[in-house]
């Protein structure tokens, strides 16, 4: 800025101030404007400066500079791989065709059985049933084991808001509970695509901890192993800072070239409350529950 011109701060009447701002802040972006063109210009006669940019110029997120945690697994690990050849969920990976029972809690509103609903649709081979008001949970896991279901969803509600999903993979577990938020219909969604019988894809973003390895296995286990590519049709589970969002689309050839996604919903996210061994009880033991204690930063993941 030229040293004798003044700064918006320093005038007192409140349009000449807000006129000054606004001439200073045009003049800046044309001048960020020029420097650019100028740069994609020397870039382009020469590819591997602008290679060396992106290169150096990695911006700083709380993702990249998450506190370092004993558990991530970067690269293959041969003793959690021999691990997870003989944990609960090693029967899916062998070739056990998913089979899955949705219920709610007690007594639920309307909007519980609509997520419901929704939930069946997303996962081929699943059932709903409806929990009656004398029904203990314990009482649902017997029946499903009986009727041989490889998981069990139970969801909950608050104030008529679905609020909680409990992932339960029979028969011996493990147990998993996640906070519910942010759920949209597809109804809600604009454009959203109509879901067809094929089995999806599934895709798994950012679950590189032991924990997150066991939250994706489970999730893995929901959806049978050979998707059905002519459906196109892909689940999405991603997670960030410990946030798992879920979302449905439908790949789109708009030509031979160019792909986009259509979302058939629904969306929701959610957050991992706590990991239970085996199939859930009062009084089970607890592999990871989270508490406020164990946020020591804003930069402290788990998943």
């Amino acid at each position: 800025m030229n040293p004798v011109e003044r700064r918006p701060s320093e005038l007192k009447n409140k349009h000449k101030r807000e006129a000054l701002y606004q001439k200073q802040k045009l003049e800046k972006q044309k001048a960020k404007h020029k420097k650019r063109k100028e740069r994609a210009k020397i870039e382009e006669k020469n590819p591997e400066l602008k290679k060396k940019r992106l290169e150096e110029n990695v911006p700083k997120t709380l993702d990249n500079t998450r506190e370092a945690d004993e558990t991530m697994l970067d690269q293959p690990d041969d003793e959690v791989a021999q691990d997870e050849a003989m944990d609960e969920l090693a029967s899916y990976f062998s070739g056990k065709t998913p089979k899955i029972l949705v219920t709610t809690s007690k007594k639920c509103s309307t909007n519980c059985y609509d997520f419901c609903a929704e939930l069946v649709s997303m996962f081929p081979d699943a059932q709903f049933a409806k929990r009656g008001p004398k029904h203990e949970l314990r009482q649902v896991i017997k029946i499903a084991k009986e009727k041989e279901f490889t998981d069990l969803i139970v969801v909950n509600e608050d104030r008529k808001i679905p609020n909680a999903i409990t992932l339960i993979h029979l028969p011996d577990g493990p147990t998993a509970y996640f906070k519910l938020s942010s759920y949209v219909p597809s109804k809600a969604i604009v454009n959203h695509g109509k879901v067809t019988a094929h089995n999806p894809e599934l895709i798994l973003n950012n679950f590189n901890t032991r924990l997150g390895h066991t939250v994706g296995r489970m999730f893995q286990a929901l959806l049978p192993q050979v998707p059905e590519f002519q459906g196109r049709q892909v689940i999405t589970f991603h997670n960030q800072r410990d946030f798992i969002f879920v979302r449905r689309h439908r790949y789109v050839f708009r030509d031979t070239e160019k792909v986009g996604l259509q979302e058939l919903g629904p969306r929701f996210t959610l957050k991992l409350r706590w990991l239970q061994k085996g199939v859930y009880q009062r009084d089970g033991e607890y592999e990871w529950m989270f508490k406020p204690e164990l946020e020591t930063s804003r930069k402290k993941f788990f998943l």
